[in-house]
């Protein structure tokens, strides 16, 4: 019984959170919002990336319990760019064999897991998707010794 009232309550947590960026991100306005604006409602980013034109993107992650990590970009002027979810299907078909570690984190932000595999030589990590009925699924990108991506795979995880 404590177990099942502990998954309601992390589910209703979880719904909550959702329910309040999908407010939040509304608020926010490329074009209008600024880098303060962005901070005031999201908090400080969890990475701050520097871009080549002199823009920078901010990293808020919902990881580990969450399904989304957003990237939003301000630009030079302070203004906000755009701010999107990179955990979609179209960016994890963009991760192709021998990406780096820090190419993955840039495109998908702040791994839920990382686990080490000694045996077969590889790390692999993971990111959680939107579950069906009552299985958790994982976007997984596997890296050899030298840290670089050899393939992609999803897995599943049956709940209770």
């Amino acid at each position: 019984m404590r177990r099942l009232l502990t998954l309601f309550l992390g589910a209703l947590a979880a719904l909550g959170l959702a329910a309040c960026d999908a407010v939040t991100l509304k608020e926010l306005k490329p074009g209008v919002s600024t880098g303060y604006d962005v901070r005031d409602k999201l908090g400080t980013p969890g990475i701050e990336w520097r871009n080549d034109d002199g823009s920078v993107t901010w990293e808020y992650t919902r990881q580990p319990e969450g399904t989304e990590c957003f990237m939003a970009t301000i630009g030079p002027d302070n203004i906000l760019i755009r701010i999107e979810n990179a955990l979609t299907p179209a960016n994890y078909a963009r991760i192709e064999p021998g990406w780096t570690k820090d190419q993955v984190r840039r495109l998908l932000g702040k791994p839920r897991s990382v686990q080490a595999f000694p045996l077969k030589q590889e790390e692999v990590w993971d990111w959680r998707q939107p579950p069906d009925v009552n299985t958790e699924i994982f976007f997984n990108v596997h890296f050899d010794q030298e840290g670089r991506v050899t393939h992609t795979s999803k897995s599943q995880e049956v709940r209770g």
